[in-house]
């Protein structure tokens, strides 16, 4: 195991109670990990990136729920419930378009609904398991994704991947990496083309960044060169992530997806978006329900150069994910099996109601 398989995105540090996060701003040039306790820090967190991806977002607010009512002074269920609904709706705002955010939420509060008439020392250890339980299920089921991904892969090929969706985006494995890294394991010497993925650049500072850790053929490109290395036969499947899927196949991920998908049509090259079922939002529709979240314009027109990139007071338009229609996508790989068209049929015979 590489010295970077080692380290955990996100985690719980019991003895110390706080929740342990790798700073993924300062990669790939520091390692930095947080110990987090107050909660409006681990909203700053989630808000700024240091945790990202839709996995690692919902571990982390299930720590954050237990650890809001751990520090609760309440000495009564009915004391304790409030201070961990505070925490909980003020951690909703964080990221708006992330689901496994409100998916962790729920949970949370289920299992604290089904323990009130406990002590409270009691409901404390209830979300302390369920937390737990949540990363736990994500390790598992971002190795299922990757198995069942495998089958679509062959020795030597060419795959493209926009933003990040691997290790550091998880507990482990990933989703869209997940299938590189289990053909990785089975010596299938796949050659992966990693967009830069701007204005955050999360493929160039944590996708070529962790796939050259492990080892994994890696090679980092602008995101405008994606349609060449298509047109020049080097790709022969494009994976990606997703931070909300609606029930049609319609699906929300970092922005500039949206233009891969149209390039891979173009050039008859498979696309496949790897996903939980926990992202899955069978409430929305389609991809018209999904909230986008828009970011500071300055992450555009100031970040990364040592002086402003663009004319000051300049207009920006920074929206963080573009929705890509389900026309585009070739199938839907989670942890319960591949999805294809109809997507809706396919996700309620997976059992998702």
């Amino acid at each position: 195991m590489t010295e970077f398989a080692k380290l955990e995105a996100v985690r719980l540090d019991e003895e110390k109670g706080a929740l342990v996060l790798l700073d993924q701003t300062r990669l790939p040039t520091e390692t930095v990990f947080l110990n987090l306790r107050d909660q409006e820090d681990i909203w700053q967190a989630i808000y700024s990136l240091q945790v990202r991806g839709a996995p690692a977002i919902g571990i982390a607010a299930g720590y954050a729920c237990y650890l809001a009512a751990k520090y609760s002074p309440a000495d009564s269920a009915g004391g304790l419930e409030r201070d961990f609904i505070a925490a909980r709706d003020h951690l909703a705002t964080s990221r708006p378009t992330a689901v496994n955010l409100f998916w962790a939420l729920e949970r949370m509060t289920k299992t604290l609904e089904a323990n009130r008439d406990e002590p409270v020392a009691a409901i404390r250890h209830a979300l302390l398991a369920e937390s737990h339980a949540i990363k736990d299920e994500d390790i598992r089921m971002c190795r299922a994704i990757g198995e069942h991904g495998l089958g679509l892969v062959k020795p030597g090929m060419g795959i493209l991947t926009h933003c990040n969706a691997g290790q550091l985006a998880a507990s482990r494995y990933g989703t869209a990496l997940a299938p590189i890294y289990v053909a990785h394991e089975k010596g299938y010497n796949l050659k992966v083309f990693a967009d830069e993925t701007r204005p955050l650049l999360q493929g160039a500072r944590l996708t070529a960044f962790e796939l050259q850790a492990a080892g994994v053929d890696v090679t980092l490109i602008c995101d405008d060169v994606a349609a060449s290395v298509m047109k020049r036969g080097w790709v022969q499947a494009v994976f990606v992530g997703c931070d909300r899927a609606a029930r049609n196949g319609d699906f929300a991920n970092k922005i500039g997806t949206l233009g891969v998908a149209i390039m891979a049509k173009r050039y008859n090259i498979p696309f496949y978006v790897c996903l939980p079922h926990s992202t899955i939002d069978m409430r929305a529709p389609s991809g018209d329900s999904i909230e986008i979240e828009e970011r500071n314009p300055k992450e555009v027109t100031d970040m990364w150069y040592e002086k402003p990139m663009a004319p000051e007071n300049v207009k920006g338009y920074n929206p963080a994910f573009d929705v890509t229609d389900h026309e585009l996508v070739t199938a839907i790989i989670t942890e319960r099996g591949i999805a294809r068209a109809p997507y809706e049929e396919s996700f309620r015979n997976m059992g998702l109601a």
